[in-house]
């Protein structure tokens, strides 16, 4: 099996884990590299480091699946035709991870592997030896997809923990407040004061971190739709 890149191709790029990006630290994108050739996993290690990233080598899947999962933007790049536990088979087992996309790289490309890879999420599938320029290209544009992903599901934690900071009287009220009942109408409904129902819709909106009914609104349907 040839080297997938040349390493006296790679510029390498020295950055450290803690580097500082506009005076904020940093933790490095991962590149997870899962391929039984030893040649094939040192120069993709050299090619992560180019791409400003830390990289992990595996020689099989199993081991690659032992290594604790992390909360760090990365991606997997991966050989299809691997021994035991193949890249597809692989594939399948996290496919739960969305913030780790997968590349594929393969010695033998053939159609119907190719499109259930595909349908199945991987970002880009690639025949060695790959060209150095577009795995390079694959690599950044996966971590960028890795970094969104999980920069969504830190927002959406952090939105579930403010609606699960609020009382059930004040989720009724949110409830009745974002379907546009007024506060004398809420009061009403729940048998409350008016003045009662104020005080807890301003403390479920500073709760919710909600600047507006609009923000409220927006929040309740994010919810609902990660419940759909």
């Amino acid at each position: 099996m040839s080297a997938t890149v040349h390493a006296a191709d790679i510029h390498r790029k020295k950055l450290s884990p803690t580097d500082v990006v506009d005076g904020t630290p940093s933790v490095l994108p991962i590149v997870f590299v899962v391929d039984d050739d030893a040649t094939v996993r040192e120069s993709l290690e050299l090619l992560a480091q180019s791409a400003g990233c830390l990289a992990e080598t595996f020689a099989s899947a199993e081991e690659f699946l032992a290594r604790p999962r992390v909360l760090t933007p990365s991606c997997l790049v991966v050989d299809v035709a691997l021994p035991n536990l193949n890249g597809l088979d692989l594939q399948k087992r996290i496919a739960h991870r969305v913030d780790m996309p997968i590349i594929f790289i393969t010695g033998n490309r053939d159609v119907p592997t190719t499109v259930r890879a595909m349908k199945a999420g991987a970002a880009e599938y690639l025949t060695k030896p790959c060209d150095y320029n577009v795995l390079l290209s694959a690599i950044r544009h996966a971590v960028d997809r890795s970094k969104r992903v999980l920069r969504e599901e830190a927002e959406m934690r952090l939105l579930r923990n403010h609606y699960a900071s609020l009382t059930p009287r004040e989720r009724e009220v949110m409830e009745l407040v974002i379907a546009g009942e007024l506060n004398k109408q809420i009061g009403g409904k729940l048998g409350i004061s008016e003045i009662t129902v104020k005080a807890h819709r301003g403390k479920m909106m500073r709760k919710m971190k909600a600047r507006s009914l609009a923000d409220l609104v927006n929040m309740a349907a994010t919810l609902l739709s990660s419940c759909a």
